[in-house]
């Protein structure tokens, strides 16, 4: 019970650290202090350093779809599952909560406290779309560098993983504001009262997340039936 409750408060900080500092750089790029380049690599180097830091204790996961794509592949025990989502879940409101405690409330306001939502001109089923592709390419690149022991699973795994994610929202960030992550969504909404196109950013990341992991799995860590 000590282990699986130090696991939780490790996704918690990890999550918490996602939100605060990517939702924080997209209301500053909002505001215009910053760029889509400043938001892709304060994503990406807050999920790379957290990954890095936790993984040890609780594999990193800083994210749902990346626990239900270990959850379908029988990485991860349902019980557990369910707390490290509760325990993002948490973080990602705690994390939006303090940036509405510190950001001026008509500069978050006008960015809707960084919460993700599709672009001009782009609906619902396009977003879909390409929130489950970016969030394949996410989870597809965990099982490759963090759960297959024959790749480049290491300490230092979580940087490509972080680049992964900064690499999505160079792409997808003027398109849904990429968040590849229900909590990435979640808590930014919550707390700024923003629901456009929810189901999207519920949905899409789970399923990409879910096609990414099984994809990994079946073609490159199902044991062949006969060594080569």
């Amino acid at each position: 019970m000590e282990k699986t409750a130090q696991q939780a408060a490790a996704e918690f900080i990890a999550t918490f650290t996602l939100i605060f500092i990517g939702a924080g750089a997209s209301i500053m790029a909002h505001a215009g202090a910053s760029d889509l380049i400043g938001v892709a690599l304060a994503h990406g180097l807050a999920l790379a350093i957290m990954v890095t830091a936790v993984a040890h204790i609780s594999g990193g996961h800083v994210n749902p779809a990346v626990t239900v794509g270990l959850w379908v592949t029988g990485k991860i025990e349902t019980i557990r599952a369910a707390i490290y989502i509760a325990a993002q879940l948490l973080g990602a409101v705690v994390g939006a909560l303090l940036l509405r405690l510190v950001v001026p409330t008509s500069t978050w306001q006008g960015a809707n406290l960084g919460t993700p939502a599709p672009g001009a001109g782009i609906g619902n089923g396009a977003a879909l779309i390409t929130e489950a592709v970016l969030t394949f390419f996410l989870v597809f690149t965990v099982f490759a560098v963090a759960v297959d022991e024959r790749g480049a699973r290491s300490k230092l795994s979580g940087f490509p993983i972080g680049l992964v994610l900064t690499m999505d929202i160079l792409m997808g960030g003027p398109l849904t504001g990429a968040a590849m992550n229900p909590a990435r969504w979640f808590g930014p909404a919550l707390v700024s009262g923003t629901w456009t196109s929810s189901w999207v950013y519920i949905l899409g990341p789970l399923v990409g997340g879910v096609f990414g992991a099984a994809v990994y799995w079946f073609v490159f860590l199902r044991e062949p039936a006969e060594s080569l």
